[in-house]
């Protein structure tokens, strides 16, 4: 992560290698599983019972998190306040963001788009741009490199001598602003050679929104409303902070500073700017988290075809991260896992996957920093543990 006093943006998979480094070392932890999908007795108060002891332990305002069990959601819950220092509770339904989880979810429509014939995970940056001006290095850069983080782009999020604020206050509306922005990452000179090395970078994800946007003249966030989130009844998804008003409706953001935790409201400049929404700005309850995570479980699903799901979930270039997802061997889910982060450093999410078990562990806390950070592995953790996958999707 990347904070410039009051300026942060999505850096780094950091977050990414602290929460493999501790599920490695058995220090993950979260939720609860339902006894129809346990086979067992699930009392849903151990649920809430976990969830706060661990929340108090690190003195976070909020935290939630579901499980998905065969594909489907076993069970969600969220304890704590909207924020710090209020008695106004969260509940189960209320939004969380997501930060980098998002780039799943951009990965998802431009799938969508690929098995529409749109585009292909081949089509180039220069073929979707026909006329924009662009360092040569760049013209053959497919678009799954951009989403396996191989088109050598830097990991810096702002263009060179622009600002987080210069970058908020680009002309236009949000697609207008993220060709502008398109065009000035893609003038810089590339920190490495297309699929020489894996670079994570957020522009990356900000360019194939960019080429979603261009081929089906569709701004990524009617995109993303048409394509995923009204498809799979996420009614409760949006973009920027969780918030909309000066009262507590949702919950805020709260980041660590030098004098303690700060509530953070809603505002214009409290989240990343608009041109990185493909890559971190989406915020929705749990539950329609899970009805996304859902999808990525399923095989067999109405909105992509097998091949192309497993395209999202494959690492083609030679990195380790496949479209939106970072891929890992776990012992617990007996192979390959898909997990991601995501942090405005005012919000924490974490997610892993074991799509051979059809099983998945979503966690969530409305404030940023390393507390947040430990106390969503320790949650993930726990219900690892204790609810591991169970053995019944193993591929012959």
């Amino acid at each position: 992560m990347q904070y410039h006093g009051a300026m942060y943006c999505t850096k780094h998979a950091s977050d990414l290698r602290i929460v493999a480094r501790r599920l490695a070392a058995g220090k993950l932890a979260v939720v609860l599983l339902s006894a129809a999908c346990l086979g067992a007795t699930a009392d849903p108060a151990s649920l809430r019972g976990a969830l706060e002891r661990i929340r108090q332990a690190h003195d976070l305002p909020a935290m939630g998190a579901a499980v998905l069990i065969e594909g489907r959601p076993a069970m969600y819950d969220a304890v704590g306040v909207r924020k710090k220092g209020s008695d106004v509770s969260v509940t189960r339904g209320d939004r969380f963001h997501l930060g980098s989880c998002t780039k799943a979810m951009t990965a998802t429509v431009l799938a969508m788009l690929v098995d529409k014939g749109l585009l292909t995970w081949d089509t180039t940056i220069r073929e979707v741009f026909p006329t924009m001006a662009m360092r040569p290095e760049y013209e053959p850069v497919t678009l799954r490199a951009l989403l396996e983080h191989r088109a050598g782009l830097s990991g810096d999020s702002w263009p060179q001598g622009m600002t987080f604020r210069d970058v908020h206050r680009l002309p236009g509306d949000p697609r207008q602003q993220r060709r502008i922005y398109t065009e000035r990452m893609l003038a810089q000179p590339p920190t490495a050679s297309p699929n020489n090395r894996t670079i994570y970078s957020n522009a990356g994800y900000s360019i194939a929104g960019a080429m979603a946007e261009q081929v089906t003249n569709t701004s990524w966030e009617q995109l993303m409303q048409r394509m995923l989130f009204q498809p799979l009844d996420m009614n409760l998804a949006g973009f920027g902070p969780m918030a909309r008003g000066p009262g507590l409706d949702q919950p805020w953001q709260h980041r660590p500073g030098d004098s303690g935790i700060e509530a953070v409201g809603p505002g214009p400049l409290n989240d990343n700017p608009p041109v990185l929404a493909p890559a971190g700005t989406v915020h929705c309850s749990l539950a329609d988290w899970a009805k996304f995570i859902g999808l990525h479980l399923c095989s067999a699903n109405d909105l992509l075809q097998p091949e192309t799901l497993a395209d999202l979930h494959t690492p083609r270039l030679g990195g380790p991260y496949a479209a939106g997802w970072r891929v890992v061997q776990r012992s617990w889910a007996e192979g390959n896992v898909l997990t991601h982060a995501g942090t405005n450093r005012m919000n924490y999410a974490v997610a892993w996957l074991a799509p051979t078990h059809q099983y998945a562990v979503l966690v969530v806390t409305n404030q940023g920093g390393e507390d947040a950070e430990k106390a969503c592995d320790e949650v993930a953790a726990w219900v690892i543990r204790t609810w591991p996958p169970r053995r019944t999707h193993r591929e012959p």
